[in-house]
């Protein structure tokens, strides 16, 4: 498995291979906040065909709740594997890992990620990887469905926070 950013070509290969449920994995959306530098959109490949991916958003959560308390953390969005055999098999938390050197190397040293309450085994994934709950929020946001209803949605969530460590050097080195 590789983890590599997001390519204009990419964008098709996620919509074809990572099926968009609704709003949460809205592949165009995510790759023009990508392309204006907002955020970056990460995808894990397997036999080049696309598996994971997630959004790494630099201005951070956007529920007032969230920035109220950490107005300074970037947050790891709309992380999915596709197909969901793939869960338990590290590629959410390779992303995550990759998120994490990111953000390191942009000299940022909290990150985030939202957790639907109802959600515990991703919970426990965050937690095993150094997140801590933080914030609880209402997620809200709206998609439109394929007849083109507009749907609105709030979910009942937990910002979870890590304190991210940058690696030490090696002192024996010159």
């Amino acid at each position: 498995m590789r983890i590599s950013e997001c390519r204009e070509e990419d964008v098709a290969l996620l919509d074809k291979h990572m099926p968009s449920p609704g709003a949460a994995y809205d592949h165009a959306s995510r790759f023009a906040r990508h392309r204006e530098g907002a955020s970056t959109l990460l995808i894990a490949w397997r036999d080049e065909l696309p598996v994971g991916s997630c959004e790494v958003v630099w201005t951070g959560c956007q529920a007032p709740e969230v920035r109220a308390v950490h107005p300074d953390c970037s947050e790891i969005n709309g992380l999915g594997l596709w197909p969901e055999t793939l869960r338990s098999q590290c590629v959410g938390t390779a992303l995550i890992r990759a998120a994490e050197e990111l953000a390191l190397k942009r000299g940022l040293v909290k990150l985030g990620v939202g957790v639907e309450k109802n959600n515990p085994r991703t919970a426990d994934l965050y937690k095993r990887l150094g997140f801590r709950p933080s914030t609880p929020y209402l997620d809200c946001g709206s998609y439109e469905d394929s007849a083109g209803r507009t749907h609105r949605v709030a979910d009942a969530c937990t910002f979870m926070v890590k304190m991210l460590t940058p690696p030490q050097e090696d002192a024996a080195q010159p």
